[in-house]
């Protein structure tokens, strides 16, 4: 499986991602520029952490226009799995591939510790290694995390189940504890937490690598070649 890790000016969790694939989960990645205008040739897309064209305006509002978006937005349309993690997950937010807004965090601090979540939806590309219920340990980074919808779109996320992480301690305010949630066809999902920073315990956890296995297993369970 060939996955794209998308490196935006001000991207700094790309490392991290790569090495996510790569050495942990024993797949091809590939950096992609921000102004390459071509994803056909990648299986997965990812959209690393870090502060694109510095958060000017607001958190991921530049990057949304950047060249490779549109591509991102043809590979989210043809049902290839997209994560955005923290600025990814706000880029995906501006760009309309998933509801709502980010706020800044309750406390008005940037906050970088491990939390845990709980997974509210087992069911998607995503995170069907997981248990529904299970509390997971993975690190948030992030000043503006603070998750926001209008009451219809929270129902809608409840009544279609698109929660997929829950704060079991919410840190920054967030709607309903809201993590991360994924699109109306689940395969586009945007967290805050930073799976790709638990996925050895020297770090302090592996349990972000079950995500990463969840994609590769929806990826090698829908590319089965049957005699």
């Amino acid at each position: 499986m060939k996955f794209a890790v998308i490196v935006f000016p001000g991207s700094n969790c790309d490392v991290d991602m790569y090495h996510a694939i790569k050495d942990e989960l024993g797949e091809e990645a590939v950096y992609v520029r921000y102004d390459e205008q071509n994803l056909a040739n990648y299986d997965a897309i990812l959209l690393p952490g870090g502060f694109s064209y510095g958060d000017y305006l607001r958190s991921g509002a530049i990057a949304r226009f950047a060249p490779i978006m549109p591509e991102v937005v043809k590979a989210a349309e043809a049902g290839k799995p997209i994560l955005g993690v923290c600025n990814g997950f706000q880029i995906l937010l501006e760009a309309g591939l998933l509801p709502g807004a980010m706020k800044r965090n309750k406390n008005l601090k940037f906050m970088c510790r491990p939390v845990t979540l709980r997974v509210q939806n087992n069911e998607t590309m995503f995170t069907s290694t997981y248990e529904k219920e299970e509390e997971i340990t993975i690190p948030i980074a992030h000043g503006e995390g603070n998750y926001y919808c209008d009451e219809t779109t929270l129902t809608m996320l409840k009544n279609e189940n698109r929660i997929a992480f829950t704060y079991a301690d919410n840190p920054n305010g967030s709607v309903e504890d809201i993590a991360g949630i994924v699109n109306e066809k689940g395969n586009v999902l945007g967290m805050m937490p930073h799976p790709e920073r638990a996925v050895d315990e020297l770090l302090g956890s592996a349990d972000g690598l079950n995500l990463f296995k969840s994609i590769l297993r929806n990826w090698r369970e829908s590319h089965v070649t049957h005699a």
